[in-house]
């Protein structure tokens, strides 16, 4: 079983083009890294850490998500979050393409790469970087987190572990990405020139926060796509 790969393709004004490969491991599902490049100083584990971050510094110099979207913010750090590209998105088994603003097409990269960085907190999201639907909308990540997170209750059942199907730790898992967002952004504002890259982890942190009211109010948005389940 080979790599799977991603290829996201940020066709902007003036005919320039940034191109962006993702490698995964098809078992891990962890970003395989080929490049060699010295990673900036904004990327190091102590710097904006997170303060529920279980790597110590004595073990791991640089926060694994910082170093996964170190690339993509010094390519971008020049582009306004506004500015409208054509994006596309080339996965195993199909191509996706849109025009879309800078921020949602980086939100939507930078979601997939935080999921796959190794950054424990993020890891939970695997399975959705595995079936990644770009610039998903609200309803669709709605949709997917907690079908996700029902699926892994299965999974924990079948392995004699106490299952969540309250999701109450869907809810744990987003509060606890809310914090990861307020320090990556911290992170950026002191390595971007521009604000795009900061604006799209405002818009992945936009669904982290609405996240916990939706489960508190039981999905009622979507409880009408399950009306044949009730009969």
């Amino acid at each position: 079983m080979g790599n799977r790969t991603l290829i996201y393709t940020f066709n902007l004004e003036g005919d320039k083009k940034e191109v962006f490969i993702l490698e995964l491991d098809p078992t891990t599902l962890e970003l395989i890294e080929k490049s060699s490049n010295p990673l900036p100083e904004w990327t190091r584990l102590e710097y904006h850490q997170c303060p529920h971050c279980p790597l110590h510094t004595e073990a791991v110099t640089y926060c694994p998500l910082a170093a996964s979207i170190a690339s993509v913010v010094k390519q971008f750090q020049n582009i306004i979050s506004y500015d409208e590209i054509f994006l596309q998105v080339k996965t195993d088994e199909r191509v996706t393409s849109q025009k879309t603003t800078t921020q949602r097409a980086l939100g939507s990269f930078m979601g997939v790469v935080m999921a796959v960085s190794g950054c424990p907190h993020t890891a939970f999201f695997k399975p959705m970087a595995r079936f990644h639907l770009p610039l998903a909308t609200e309803e669709e990540t709605i949709y997917r987190s907690t079908s996700m997170y029902l699926l892994a209750q299965y999974f924990r059942l079948r392995e004699g572990l106490d299952p969540d199907f309250s999701l109450a730790g869907l809810d744990n898992i987003y509060k606890n990405i809310q914090i990861i967002n307020s320090c990556i952004i911290e992170r950026l504002r002191g390595a971007s020139k521009a604000d795009s890259s900061a604006n799209a982890i405002i818009l992945l942190d936009m669904y982290a926060r609405i996240m916990p009211y939706v489960i508190e109010d039981a999905l009622e948005d979507i409880r009408y796509l399950f009306a044949p389940y009730m009969k």
